[in-house]
């Protein structure tokens, strides 16, 4: 990517996450990023396809910092919540809730390549916590995984309010996995 296209994307998701992505519109892009509108579109073709390239950003942004928080992990039981650990290193600087819930929320067709990020990024979550939950050889790892997701999503989900759901989440995955290991686990 240009230099012009990482600041095209830079002011993107930043106006995007605080703003929605229906309210800001590309002459907005353009200014906070110091380009023309024609660069812009020389860069990414359409809106839709710099949404798609913020989000694809901040999907690999979340995923080195889920994979960099799992990998110092002491074992592969506290690994199954270290996601939960790197939601709350990439909430000191994420405050309004999930771009991808806001983005799924905000763009319902499937068809749309953001819309298909948002919902790999969703996919690519619960499959890690299967993931992890297998490699701690709990019993159950699938249902395990979509119970550790739906806790997580909805830390995420209420994290705009003056509640502290991420602790209690945390706390109740960690209930879940230790009651896995008392089963099976590990």
């Amino acid at each position: 990517m240009t230099p012009a296209g990482r600041r095209i994307v830079a002011a993107a998701e930043e106006l995007f996450y605080n703003r929605g992505i229906t309210a800001v519109g590309v002459d907005l892009i353009a200014e906070h990023s110091g380009v023309t509108k024609r660069t812009l579109y020389n860069q990414f073709g359409s809106k839709d396809h710099l949404v798609a390239a913020c989000l694809a950003e901040r999907d690999q942004r979340w995923r080195s910092l889920v994979r960099a928080t799992v990998d110092a992990c002491d074992g592969p039981v506290q690994a199954v919540t270290a996601p939960f650990d790197a939601l709350r290193t990439w909430s000191r600087t994420n405050t309004r809730g999930c771009a991808f819930i806001n983005a799924l929320a905000e763009l319902p067709d499937p068809s749309h390549p953001a819309h298909r990020i948002a919902a790999n990024q969703k996919l690519w979550l619960l499959n890690l916590f299967k993931e992890l939950a297998t490699a701690a050889d709990c019993s159950g790892p699938a249902t395990l995984a979509a119970q550790l997701l739906v806790l997580h999503e909805g830390a995420l989900a209420t994290q705009p309010l003056p509640l502290d759901t991420l602790s209690e989440s945390t706390d109740l995955a960690r209930a879940l996995v230790r009651a896995g290991v008392s089963t099976g686990c590990g």
